[in-house]
């Protein structure tokens, strides 16, 4: 069911940009100069937001490096299922690129819509600079000041600091793990409030941005707000259906079988816009309609809901290379692989969070990684709630499918096994 709150920035939007238009219809200086006010506000509350992303990211990242190692402590299971993980993720970021783009280049925004969004947005274009070159580009994986890196936004040796912190917290006697996952918990935990308590003056923040936007934009803005959610919920929805081929094809699952079992989680994932919510309903769906083995599907299907989000990448990347050509900008191989692994960093550390928080600790620092500005986050948050649909079915469908191709090959594992008596003889 959509929250009443996504609901009412959904109508701020709306009337945010309605306003703005009129405003520009009038050609009253004095409204003109009180929506330039009410924008500063706006402008107020990204920033509230923006000043969260790099803690956040920090804090998400050594805990769930820490979940993830503690939980590849347990088993041989577990470890393929990780290793599974992250091939999906990685394989799923590439596509991600590669629709996105290609979408973009056979429906491409209006130039001038484009333009007068990001005035509207008070954003301007980034000025273009050279290239790192691949020796610049390896040096600087590794921040020689991590407190400076946080300060300028640099993403990805940020990202490669938070890693390596979090590895060697593992290799630290319990006691002291323990302190520093618990220490990062609670300063993740404190920064999801304070979104909290920012994203709850989110009709009001979105209304003074998109007043901003309808200004400079007029109506001219609605459509390209629209091409973003048609854009990035297509990208979204072909995730549904590559993780059910995934299932048929490599889970070894018939198609009647696998669309039959996973049709009421797909039911329950759209009405609660939850992973967590559907797990119950996964469970149900692996035991007794795909009848996989009880211990594959009580390890796998909590730990994917913990560390895997299959359209995490896939969406998030869809975002930001929107934007980057709603600016014109074409970021090079290093930059793709840079926004590849904070893509991947950010799917693990960023899982459990509610929609419009994951929104911004998951896209934002995906942007900085690929040099694309993220002052239009504002206003797309408001219509998240529409790609955050099949950010959810897409989810449920890649843990499922997951869980069978490891039940596939955990029976293998058990037949290569010798048996008790074999081994006693």
């Amino acid at each position: 069911m959509i929250k009443p709150l996504s609901i009412l920035v959904l109508i701020s939007l709306v009337a945010g940009l309605a306003l703005g238009a009129f405003v520009q219809q009038s050609g009253n200086a004095d409204f003109v100069a009180a929506a330039g006010v009410l924008k500063a506000f706006g402008d107020l509350w990204l920033n509230a937001l923006r000043m969260t992303v790099v803690p956040l990211v920090f804090s998400l990242l050594v805990v769930g490096v820490a979940s993830v190692s503690d939980a590849a402590k347990t088993g041989g299971l577990v470890l393929r299922a990780v290793l599974l993980f992250t091939l999906l993720l990685v394989l799923a970021a590439i596509y991600a690129i590669a629709l996105t783009n290609g979408v973009l280049d056979f429906f491409p925004v209006d130039r001038e819509s484009a333009q007068a969004l990001i005035a509207g947005a008070g954003a301007s274009a980034p000025e273009v600079s050279a290239p790192p070159t691949f020796a610049e580009w390896l040096a600087g994986l590794a921040p020689s000041n991590p407190v400076g890196a946080a300060a300028d936004e640099k993403m990805v040796p940020l990202v490669v600091f938070a890693l390596f912190f979090g590895f060697a917290a593992t290799r630290l006697p319990a006691h002291m793990h323990g302190q520093i996952v618990t220490l990062f918990r609670a300063v993740s935990e404190a920064m999801i409030v304070i979104v909290h308590w920012v994203l709850l003056a989110g009709p009001i923040g979105v209304f003074c941005l998109a007043l901003g936007v309808g200004v400079t934009a007029g109506f001219g803005a609605a459509g390209t707000i629209f091409h973003y959610v048609a854009v990035v919920t297509g990208v979204l929805a072909t995730m549904t259906v590559i993780g059910w081929l995934i299932a048929i094809t490599f889970g070894r699952q018939p198609i009647g079988r696998f669309t039959a079992a996973i049709t009421p989680v797909w039911v329950i994932a759209l009405s609660t816009q939850s992973s967590l919510a559907s797990l119950p309903a996964m469970i149900t769906a692996a035991r007794e309609g795909l009848r996989l083995p009880e211990r594959v599907v009580d390890v796998t299907l909590p730990l994917a809901v913990a560390v895997f989000r299959f359209t995490s990448p896939v969406g998030n990347l869809a975002v930001c290379f929107f934007i980057a050509h709603l600016y014109g900008i074409q970021p090079t191989f290093l930059h793709l692989v840079g926004g590849v692994a904070v893509a991947y960093a950010m799917s693990i550390g960023a899982v459990g969070l509610p929609g419009q928080v994951s929104y911004i600790s998951s896209i934002a620092p995906i942007c900085m990684a690929l040099g694309v500005p993220i002052e239009l986050l504002g206003i797309f948050i408001a219509v998240e709630v529409i790609p955050d649909l099949f950010r959810t079915t897409g989810n449920v469908t890649g843990d499922v499918a997951a869980a069978s191709i490891l039940a596939g090959g955990e029976r293998e594992t058990m037949r290569a096994e010798p048996r008790s008596d074999e081994a006693s003889a």
